[in-house]
């Protein structure tokens, strides 16, 4: 009897036409929505009760000669998705043309336009500061025991100091040793060399401790919108950093959503309209046939 009851409740409720009750439902239906999208997102990124994407604040992720709208790229504006790491192993990174995933030409490890995970990550583990989001290179090892690194991906074994002329390393010795990835932007014309070389991104080697996550799938313009209303409230100029592309691909984006409701609206205000019509012309014709 009770579950009987409830049901009737409930069915009263979702038919009401009432304006007030129509409201309540409107909104539980879109907190129900939201709910549930993010559930979704937190159990894809294991990002559980924080943020499960990020916005794009720099063009330090783009490729030259990219198409219009830019998809499948990790441009300004765009919002990735952060998947959770727990260790080393989460993370694959490019390598080099000797060894790792752009040696094998890795087609289930290639993101972005490049071979290598994408990582997200806090300079010397500062909480405070932006984080960068670049590319993972290469691991580096440190030995504690006889202060020696290893760059398996480029053939470097117990060295005293770290020389890979392609990222822009000569004699490198990290200030504070310990293990971690070395990171670089795709972009060529911004990051000609990887961030441990002047000026430093973040001059140590990055422990996985720093790493926030790993960039998954890409919402793309949508996190225009976000950098408007930090530019606003913190008075930065990330917004210049978005393509005009993809700028006029946002406005189009939009005005598409907006034309979905008033499309609509339009249609039921024209089919009641309609409807009177008809039924005003039936009255006439009665009147004139009595």
């Amino acid at each position: 009897m009770e579950t009987k009851k409830f049901k009737k409740l409930f069915l009263r409720f979702w038919r009401s036409e009432d304006n007030k009750i129509s409201l309540i439902r409107d909104v539980l239906v879109a907190l129900s929505i939201v709910f549930i999208i993010l559930t979704a997102l937190w159990a894809y990124t294991g990002q559980w009760f924080s943020a499960p994407m990020v916005a794009i604040e720099s063009g330090s992720m783009m490729h030259p000669d990219e198409p219009f709208g830019r998809l499948g790229t990790i441009d300004a504006g765009d919002m990735v998705l952060l998947v959770k790491v727990y260790s080393r192993d989460d993370i694959v990174p490019r390598g080099s043309t000797l060894k790792g995933a752009l040696a094998e030409k890795d087609k289930n490890n290639f993101y972005y336009g490049d071979y290598g995970d994408v990582i997200i990550y806090h300079p010397y583990g500062d909480l405070d500061r932006d984080q960068i989001i670049h590319r993972a290179i290469c691991w580096v090892e440190y030995n504690e025991k006889y202060d020696t690194y290893t760059v398996e991906d480029y053939n470097l074994i117990n060295v005293t100091s770290i020389t890979i002329p392609e990222l822009g390393l000569h004699n490198y010795v990290p200030p504070h040793p310990h293990s971690g990835f070395i990171t670089k932007g795709d972009n060529p014309f911004t990051n000609h060399d990887c961030d441990q070389t002047s000026p430093y991104i973040c001059e140590d080697l990055i422990k996985m401790e720093w790493i926030s996550g790993k960039a998954r799938c890409e919402i793309p313009w949508i996190g225009t919108i976000n950098l408007l209303f930090n530019d606003f409230f913190t008075g930065k100029n990330t917004l210049k950093n978005v393509p005009s592309d993809s700028i006029t691909c946002l406005i189009i984006l939009i005005a598409f959503l907006i034309s979905i409701p008033v499309s609509m609206d339009l249609y039921s205000y024209y089919k009641e309209k309609k409807k009177q019509t008809t039924h005003s012309e039936k009255s006439e014709k009665n009147n004139d046939n009595n």
